[in-house]
């Protein structure tokens, strides 16, 4: 199968190569993939976390998710399964219920009006404005995306939002906000902070659970630059520039591997010789480490830096 394209049949992969050469910087293309989602959905995420796998059964490996209201494009079709493209261009295998199919007049989940981001690490979902008497809907993870319908005025703690299976749901103001600005380098290794001690998680891009590129993809996407999914792929990026170890700056990103060519691993120096990164080495968490350890000095073949 081709390419999964919009309404005007212009493959995505099209798209992100012609963003990402526009002279004016890599937020063209995190604009490009936002106004492609927007337009051109066939199917929104309706678990937590979604799994999509190399094969179209739940055997083979997992290869990336999408997280709660993803909008995603379909390629192709099996019996109980969908080949999926996200928004970052990556595509896999995805088991049919754990997705909505949009009709050709459906709207792209979250796409506009009132849309509020979820802050929080994870963020519990109700059928009322109440925590203590029924058990959550669901449990959103960071970065969820979740349309508004109603803030009450009597209890402004409540927002409620329609889900992306056209349910309505409560959540807790304290959650979420309202805008999503680029950060700086400062405020993306503060954040990077709070997933301290998540577990590392193979093929994994929410707060339930990151791998390496995916923890380091969502900390660059937080700071406005949408990089591609895998670790050798972003090393190898046109958006970011070669940087030499002695010449390191916070929000650097470093790559290891046995070889410049086999890269396998990465994370986002923070300064004084340390990185954070969803690592299995020792612990498997997200995690700080140091780059004097001979581990890391022993593996580390690559650092870039953001244009």
């Amino acid at each position: 199968m081709g390419p999964a394209t919009d309404q005007g049949s212009v493959p995505l992969s099209a798209i992100v190569r012609s963003a990402a050469s526009l002279k004016s910087g890599p937020m063209h293309l995190f604009m490009a993939l936002a106004l492609l989602a927007a337009n051109a959905p066939e199917a929104v995420v309706l678990k937590p976390v979604a799994n999509m796998y190399a094969e179209p059964t739940e055997d083979a490996e997992v290869v990336s998710q999408a997280i709660y209201g993803t909008n995603i494009g379909v390629v192709e079709t099996r019996p109980g399964w969908l080949h999926v493209r996200t928004p970052d261009d990556y595509t896999g295998w995805m088991p049919a219920d754990d997705l909505r199919r949009l009709g050709a007049g459906d709207k792209a989940y979250a796409s506009g009006g009132r849309v509020a981001w979820v802050e929080s690490l994870f963020a519990h979902i109700y059928r009322e404005p109440n925590v203590t008497k029924r058990r959550p809907l669901i449990t959103a993870p960071f970065e969820t995306r979740l349309e508004v319908i109603a803030e009450p005025q009597d209890d402004w703690r409540w927002l409620e939002v329609r889900l992306p299976d056209d349910r309505s749901g409560w959540l807790q103001r304290g959650d979420v906000s309202f805008e999503s600005q680029p950060l700086s380098i400062e405020g993306t290794i503060e954040l990077s902070r709070r997933f301290l001690g998540l577990p590392y998680t193979w093929g994994g891009t929410s707060s339930f659970g990151y791998d390496c590129s995916g923890f380091t993809q969502m900390l660059c996407r937080r700071r406005g630059t949408r990089i591609p999914r895998d670790a050798d792929v972003q090393a190898a990026w046109q958006g970011v520039v070669p940087v030499k170890r002695e010449d390191l700056k916070p929000g650097d990103l470093l790559f290891f591997g046995s070889a410049a060519d086999h890269i396998t691993h990465t994370g986002m120096y923070i300064g004084e010789g340390k990185f954070i990164n969803a690592a299995t080495w020792i612990r498997p968490v997200v995690q700080i480490c140091d780059l004097s350890d001979p581990h890391w000095t022993r593996l580390l073949v690559a650092c870039r830096r953001l244009q």
